[in-house]
Parts: C-alpha cells; structure tokens; sequence
C-alpha cells in the first residue's frame, strides 16, 4: 500500500496555503488547477495583500478579526516578505463622520492628527487633518506570496498540473489519511457547482504607477459610497481598489467603477491625476451568505471555501484547521456540520 495522498483542486491562495501547512507536515499531495501555476486569474492574483484584521473589524465578523491575526506570523515563515508598518486610515474633510464612524467599529488604532500624518507619510503632508493610525497591521504583495509558496512546494517535488483534477480516479492502493478524505476543494467561486449557496461578490481594482507619491504602508480613504484602498508595491506602484457589488460578473470592470475609484485617488492626492494606469483587473470573491469562510466534508471530499475579500489574511488559519482536521481529527471551529 502507497503512503496516504491528498489531492488539492485549486492553486488560489486557499489551495496553496493549504498545500504548504500539509507539505510542511509530511503529507504527500497532488495539486491541480486549470491554469496551472498561479498567473493573472482569480482572486488571488487581483489581492489587496493587506494583513488587516482591525481595520476589516469594521465590516466583517469577529472570527474574521482573531483568526486573521494569525496570517502576517504565519507568511513570514514561509519566507514571504511581510511590511509590518501598520494602516491608515483617512477621511477627507466633509467625511469626517465616516472616520468617526470606522473608529467606534473597530480597535488596536491611534487617532493621528495632520501632523501626525505627514510624520507617517510625507507626501500626504496637508492631505487630512486627523486620520486612524493601526501600528500592528501589515502588508504583503500577493504576487510575490504566492510564488514563494510555488517555490517552497517545487522545493520538494510538489508542482502543480494543469488540470481540473476533481474527477481523477484516486488509486485503489493509496492509503488513506485517518479522516478518509482524499480531495479537497479550494476553487473559490468555481464550486459553485457543489455548493449553492456560494455566492459572487464583485471587485475592481487597479494597478498603477506614480513616481510622485510615495507610501509605506496602506491608506484607506473613506467614502460613503466607495472607500478605497492605496496599497503600495514598491518603484512607485500601488494597488488601488476595490468596489464591492453583488454580482458574479468576472469578466468586465465597467467605466463608472474605474472612474470613481480613480476620483477617490486624485481626491486623496492631485498627483495621482498624472499616473500610469497599469492594470485593470477584476473578479468575483467567493462568498456564503455571512461572508464568513467554511470548511466542509462531503464523503471523501473536504471543502475550504468563502475567504469573500479576506483571503490573504484568513488562509493560514484555514489551513491549519483543515490540516488539524486531516491529520488528527480535530474538527475546524468554522466546519459547517449539517452539510457533511
């Protein structure tokens, strides 16, 4: 009898993490994904990669804010470059009821004030007089991870293959790990085919490159309507995104989203108006009805799903729940039971 095997369907970010916390424990796999390896499709490749958690406290659920303070500890020992400069958080003046509002709903930040700012960021110097400062927050460049955990599984012998890999037949003689599962299924919103009550939540986002303003950690600038985020790359390129509409449309970012989040950057800072647009990008979050992620079991299938916005910084504790889960039976404290 072959030692036991585990097939993962999905080279998203859920799939990859999972892969690594499972390599990591000895576990032989395989991995499959439709592109293959991780190139500019799906979620994962249009992230944010901001580590977050007080910040998405606003909006989401607790177990979104503990269990995402996991992730920054856990891509740094995977080699992955994190930025551990903190978030902020900013509102133009006739807003100011919304940075009132984002700081009665979260915790773990300062209130800065404009000097305060331009201390933090300089070129935003005279840009806000008083803003939310989250010294603990991060960052990372989603790109970067999730070649560095290509890299770590190629370290040892594991690739992924361009494929679908659901229906591939397991191997009568492959033992099986304690919990008998055998496959699992990261796909993101392409399991819907499985799980009907999995949801699309739309983004737009865009890359662009201005070698005029230069940031070292995040911006949020709230907006009744349509808050943003700056996150920068390095070389005076941002990640600027991202509207949220429920929709499943994966394919076409439409004018008004692009211009709106465009205004809200120049709004931020006029030098924005000169810069270089990059990138369009978007896609479809996969989302449960509480926007909160779960694991499922459906015979000899597990199924890690519903990071909605959070992937980055939920996957890890994902991973190590359903690697706990696998390899000792402990059962993962988002496991929806009744679909087992």
């Amino acid at each position: 009898m072959t030692e036991p095997q585990i097939t993962i369907v999905g080279g998203g970010v859920a799939g990859l993490c999972l892969a690594a916390e499972l390599a990591e424990r000895g576990v032989s796999l395989r991995i499959f994904d439709r592109y293959g390896r991780p190139a500019e499709h799906g979620c994962s490749w249009w992230a944010g990669g901001m580590l977050a958690p007080f910040c998405e406290s606003e909006a989401a659920e607790e177990p979104v804010v503990r269990l995402g303070q996991e992730a920054a500890g856990w891509w740094q020992r995977h080699n992955v470059n994190v930025q551990r400069n903190g978030s902020l958080v900013l509102a133009l003046s006739r807003d100011g009821g919304e940075l009132d509002r984002f700081a009665r709903r979260t915790d773990q930040h300062e209130w800065v004030d404009a000097d305060d700012v331009a201390a933090l960021e300089a070129d935003l110097a005279g840009r806000a007089r008083r803003g939310l400062f989250f010294p603990t927050e991060a960052h990372l460049s989603p790109r970067d991870a999730l070649a560095c955990l290509v890299g770590e599984l190629e370290s040892r012998n594991i690739t992924i293959e361009t494929a679908d890999g659901l229906d591939f037949p397991d191997n009568d003689n492959q033992a099986a790990l304690p919990t008998e599962v055998r496959k699992i299924d990261c796909r993101g919103l392409s399991a819907s085919d499985a799980m009907h009550d999995l949801r699309g939540v739309k983004g737009e986002m865009l890359v662009i490159r201005s070698a005029d303003i230069r940031l070292s950690r995040p911006v949020r600038l709230l907006h009744p309507r349509i808050p943003i985020y700056l996150v920068p790359r390095g070389d005076g390129v941002f990640m600027l995104g991202a509207t949220q509409i429920e929709s499943g449309n994966r394919h076409a970012a439409s004018v008004r989203s692009v211009l709106e989040l465009l205004s809200a950057a120049y709004a931020l800072h006029p030098a924005f108006g000169e810069a270089e647009i990059l990138e369009i990008g978007v896609d479809a979050r996969p989302a449960f009805p509480d926007n909160l992620p779960r694991i499922r079991r459906r015979g000899d299938r597990l199924y890690v799903n519903g990071l909605f916005r959070h992937g980055f910084l939920l996957a890890p504790a994902m991973a190590r729940m359903a690697a706990d889960y696998l390899l000792s039976g402990q059962i993962p404290e988002v496991m929806d039971e009744n679909l087992n």
